[in-house]
């Protein structure tokens, strides 16, 4: 499957931003789906996930409570929603697919097969 994130730019400390993911080549409803996030210097880090059906959602600790991923399985598309954004949540966002049908931990990177190029989210002070 191929992913085009989209939707990043720059906003200041504590307004919004609404990041997309188009998916394409597979049926999309047979993957999780996931964002993650790679600030300068810093290891990529679990954002969001959701299940094949948008179901489920997972967080990390971080975004939870300002942060919503939704999916449309009709539109094959993934959606993050950013509220209240801070100057740490600046980062290149990526989204990534996971096809495994069984999923425990739905932040472990590794299990997820295919991988977007990415959006770059800018958060002033």
């Amino acid at each position: 499957v191929q992913l085009q994130a989209s939707g990043g730019g720059l906003v200041q400390a504590g307004g919004s931003l609404r990041l997309s993911c188009a998916a394409s080549g597979r049926t999309f409803s047979n993957y999780a789906m996931g964002w993650y996030r790679q600030a300068p210097g810093k290891e990529r880090e679990f954002v969001a996930a959701v299940n094949w059906s948008g179901g489920s959602t997972y967080y990390a600790d971080s975004v939870k409570d300002r942060f919503t991923i939704s999916r449309d399985n009709a539109k094959n598309t993934v959606d993050l929603q950013m509220n209240r954004l801070k100057p740490e949540d600046t980062a290149v966002y990526f989204c990534a697919a996971n096809s495994r049908p069984y999923i425990i931990n739905y932040s472990r990177g590794a299990d997820y097969d295919y991988w977007g190029q990415g959006t770059l989210v800018t958060v002033s002070s």
